[in-house]
């Protein structure tokens, strides 16, 4: 295993190990802007299997895919409505998961049971740039919380990964999951689960 500090080596050097990693089919462990959380590749089936055993069990849920780097986003943004597009222009990068519609079936790893339906993140941070779109969830043994500092990471999941990124301590808040795939039809986003986007940010950027 790898370990990259980024107050020590900079936001190159580890933008610079999570692209090599990620690009290998491995398995990083990374600070997200709240969570630290696990990532790979989101089309590589061996990898996110891997993720599921490192966790401790396959618990069925969905995972979002993650972009460092807007321009990585365009497929996916052109497939979007007008309304969920501006509201991507609002909220992101930021910490919040949006729920949007999937009419193409991308990813059907992180979407699970339901491919018309994908979970997308945008954040910055040291980790910003990166190219490559993650397969990512957060970094705990399932039914343990997730950590909020690398030090607090449960050593079984620290040393089955390929790269780690110590990015020190996070806000240890989970991001706000808002579902916006009946947006564009009838005007309504729903939040699903709250955390480090406020209800009032996110009325202020969509509305009622």
């Amino acid at each position: 295993m790898k370990v990259v500090t980024t107050d020590i080596a900079g936001g190159d050097a580890a933008r610079q190990a999570l692209e090599s990693c990620i690009s290998k089919g491995g398995v990083a462990l990374i600070p997200t802007d709240g969570l630290y959380g696990l990532a790979c590749d989101p089309l590589n089936d061996e990898a996110v299997h891997r993720i599921h055993e490192i966790k401790g069990r396959d618990d069925g849920k969905p995972s979002a895919v993650m972009y460092l780097s807007p321009l990585a986003m365009r497929e996916l943004i052109r497939d979007l409505g007008q309304k969920v597009g501006e509201a991507f222009v609002r909220l992101l990068p930021g910490p919040v998961t949006l729920i949007v519609p999937n009419p193409r079936h991308r990813y059907p790893l992180a979407c699970r049971e339901d491919p018309g339906r994908l979970g997308v993140r945008v954040i910055g941070g040291p980790l910003a740039g990166v190219r490559y779109p993650l397969f990512q969830t957060s970094a705990n043994l399932t039914g343990e919380p997730p950590p909020s500092s690398f030090v607090d990471v449960e050593p079984e999941v620290r040393e089955n990964v390929d790269l780690a990124i110590d990015g020190g301590r996070l806000t240890g808040l989970p991001s706000t999951v808002v579902d916006l795939t009946d947006l564009d039809e009838n005007g309504i986003w729903t939040v699903l689960r709250d955390g480090g986007m406020s209800r009032g940010d996110l009325i202020a950027a969509l509305g009622h």
